[in-house]
């Protein structure tokens, strides 16, 4: 089967990217808006970009052009914070994606407490096991889009906090106490399950 994206509706091709491409880290970006409120959403079109220096991305859609208010504090405030989601705290992450006014936390709404970070204003969420502070480089938005497009952020790692309990020699993670989940589609989210190695040459 053959599939023309310009021949397809967007949510056909929403459907097919988040189901093929899997299983994909979660990004819980923490941001602040300029009235001062803290903001907390899960991203799923989220990765590492670089380590020298350390980047990441994010993507912020614009469902029915409409700006998401972590989308429109990042570029206000050139500031987040990626908390990574373990399984512990998956139904807390599940609770900050519901759509919330502005002027309300999805802290306060989800039961989590923010905790200051070193170099960035926005907060890290307590528990999480490693949280990146990261400062705003470079944003771009797709062109030619149907239903308000993506918002493509890349950040500059300033500042790691990782707990050492995840933490073995060499700077390795001990991914039997990360214990992270990944995003599939609707409403799935995956465990790391059996873990293969193979060796390069």
């Amino acid at each position: 089967m053959q599939l023309d994206p310009q021949q397809m509706d967007q949510k056909s091709i929403y459907k097919l990217l988040t189901g093929t491409i899997i299983p994909r880290p979660i990004g819980w970006i923490s941001s602040i808006g300029t009235n001062g409120i803290y903001n907390l959403a899960p991203f799923s079109y989220f990765n590492a970009v670089g380590d020298d220096p350390p980047h990441i991305m994010f993507s912020a859609s614009r469902s029915n052009n409409q700006i998401k208010d972590t989308l429109h504090n990042v570029l206000e405030q050139k500031e987040f914070v990626v908390n990574m989601v373990t399984e512990a705290m998956a139904a807390q992450m599940n609770d900050t994606a519901n759509p919330i006014p502005s002027d309300e936390s999805e802290f306060d709404f989800a039961g989590l407490t923010p905790i200051p970070s070193l170099k960035v204003k926005p907060p890290r969420v307590q528990g999480s096991p490693v949280a990146m502070e990261c400062e705003l480089v470079h944003h771009y938005t797709l062109e030619n889009h149907k239903n308000g497009g993506s918002t493509i952020l890349i950040g500059k790692v300033v500042m790691f906090h990782i707990d050492e309990d995840i933490i073995l020699d060499d700077m390795k993670i001990n991914i039997d106490l990360y214990q992270p989940i990944a995003r599939l589609a609707g409403s799935n989210y995956a465990r790391l399950g059996e873990v293969f190695s193979i060796k390069r040459n």
